[in-house]
Order: C-alpha cells, then structure tokens, then sequence
C-alpha cells in the first residue's frame, strides 16, 4: 500500500512539473514519460493490490481456481494498462481513437467482473467456515469485509460505465 502511495505522489509530482514546464517552454522535456511510466505502475499495483485483497490471499491462501483467474487477470490488465497509456498520448483526434478507448475500458470493466468471482468464492468459504467452525464471529467480520470490498469493485465497473456513457461536455 506504500507503493501505491508512492507511486501516485511520483505521478502527480510529474504531472505537475510536465504542466509547468508546458506553460513556461511548450514542451515537457521528458516529464511526460516519467508521468506515463508511473501512472502505469500506480494502475497496475492498485489493480494487483485490488484482487490480492478481494481473495483473501493475506488471511487465508486462495484456491487454485481463484489463483487460476488471477493469473489470467493480471495479464489482460496490464496490457490494457499499457494500451491505455498509449491512446491517452495519442489524443482525441487520432483515428478510431473512441473505440480504441471504449474497447479497452470494456477490457478494464471485465477484469473488474472476473474479480468478483474470486471475492464471492471467499464469502461462500467462509459463509460455510462460520457454520461449521467455533471461530464464527472472526468469520463473520471477515465476511463483513469482503462484502464491503465487493461494493468498492462494483463501484469501479458503475464508475467506468457511466464515464463511457457520458459526453465529454459533461464530464
């Protein structure tokens, strides 16, 4: 979680001098690369962090299906991360720029849902940990938790949708 703060500070201090340098000189000597590579990392951790957390791997080791998923989910992410990276730096005007980015934010929106069904297994796993185990009220404040992190997940994917759906004079 340092990391992620870390890198969002590095990202947003490069955005920073980028801009400054852009009002005094009209170019960005490099600050723009630096903002891109950080923002990449920042990106990629949050979403690692995200599924790491959702699937229960620091209190109890995933399953080989959740492991399964994950492994597949990560990829995908960072290459649409990358993806991403690359048409926000070409801009609005390059060809098939719109569907370029609404296809990657559908890829973003399905890793988002691909990380939900690791996060219900955990809940059924522990719904049936709490029934048949003596440990039911540590069971059940973990079950709280998960349930709360599925409402941030789900709000990520509302999040992104409604960005899509919106025009950019509204934003």
């Amino acid at each position: 979680m340092l990391a992620v703060v870390v890198l969002k500070a590095l990202s947003l201090f490069c955005e920073a001098e980028e801009k400054s340098y852009l009002e005094r000189t009209g170019s960005a000597r490099g600050w723009n690369v630096l903002f891109y590579i950080f923002g990449f990392l920042k990106g990629i951790l949050v979403f690692i962090l995200m599924i790491l957390i959702g699937t229960g791997w620091s209190s109890n080791p995933t399953s080989k299906t959740a492991k399964k998923v994950l492994m597949a989910v990560i990829p995908i992410q960072v290459v649409a991360n990358m993806a991403q990276v690359a048409i926000d730096k070409s801009g609005r005007y390059a060809n098939d720029w719109a569907t370029w980015k609404l296809l990657f934010l559908l890829v973003d929106v399905v890793c988002c849902c691909a990380v939900l069904f690791p996060i219900f297994w955990s809940i059924k796993s522990l719904q049936e940990a709490a029934r048949t185990d003596g440990k039911a009220a540590v069971n059940r404040l973990k079950l709280t938790f998960f349930r709360q992190y599925c409402i941030v997940v789900i709000t990520r994917v509302v999040v992104y949708a409604l960005l899509a759906i919106t025009s950019y004079q509204y934003m």
